[in-house]
């Protein structure tokens, strides 16, 4: 009886797994989507239309948020950058104002009005299973590192601005990234690379973030001229310091 117990109990565990999967991946009814796209006008009302103007028209501080799609929403307001003071100064990333529902909500509203990015569904973020390391990192070294430095880590770039690091940065938002070119990053549509490309990519990051650091202290890891800038800083003053000392002790 006991083989039978298990695969009865393996059975059921399966089945309500998948049960629950299916309920949370059902698609809203239309009467749902109606009530999360008016919740999303709501709220953006209240907190976005005295910058990007009461039919995303955009203003002079502000651009337009029409075609932009739910994707540069979720990820402007969802990793803090949105809402934001002052439009002047590069936006950086801090907790988010606003909730996870309340940022489902604002994207169905902005998406309502005009075509854009969709936000990457769970199914297609699968990059432990379909990316490749080495083609990650491949790509990355040719389309990103000249912005985030070859580790990853973020960059300075011109008039004041840099690339930010990508540690610690959600696969989502990193595929959101790509897909909608926030502030001074480009656009890679799918032509340029395509969606399992990304999820490489995605991955090569990953593996990046959770790579050890057998060497010590990374110094940001952005590689030897910082390393070179420390050696020379501390060396030479240490030699400065010993040929004092030895001058001193002389008298």
């Amino acid at each position: 009886m006991a083989p039978l117990l298990l695969a009865l109990a393996l059975f059921s565990i399966g089945t309500t797994f998948s049960v629950a999967g299916a309920a949370t991946s059902t698609p809203l009814t239309a009467a749902e989507r109606s009530a999360l796209i008016d919740e999303g006008q709501r709220i953006f009302l209240k907190g976005c239309s005295s910058c990007h103007g009461l039919n995303l028209e955009g203003s002079a501080i502000a651009p337009s948020l029409i075609g932009v799609g739910a994707a540069s929403v979720d990820f402007q307001v969802a990793t803090g950058r949105m809402p934001v003071a002052d439009m002047s100064q590069q936006i950086t990333r801090k907790d988010p104002v606003y909730n996870e529902k309340e940022v489902e909500a604002l994207a169905a509203y902005v998406s309502s009005l005009a075509p854009g990015p969709d936000v990457p569904g769970e199914e297609s973020l699968n990059y432990e299973r379909n990316g490749s390391t080495a083609e990650g990192g491949e790509l990355f070294r040719t389309n990103c590192a000249m912005c985030h430095n070859f580790a990853a880590q973020g960059g300075a770039l011109t008039q004041g601005k840099y690339a930010p690091t990508l540690m610690g940065v959600t696969p989502r938002h990193i595929y959101e990234a790509l897909i909608t070119g926030p502030q001074s990053m480009p656009v890679f549509s799918d032509k340029t690379i395509t969606p399992a490309e990304k999820l490489s990519i995605i991955k090569w990051i990953k593996a990046a973030e959770a790579e050890p650091q057998l060497g010590g202290a990374s110094l940001g890891r952005v590689g030897p001229v910082t390393e070179g800038l420390l050696v020379w800083t501390l060396g030479l003053g240490l030699l400065v310091g010993v040929a004092v000392w030895l001058a001193m002790k002389a008298r």
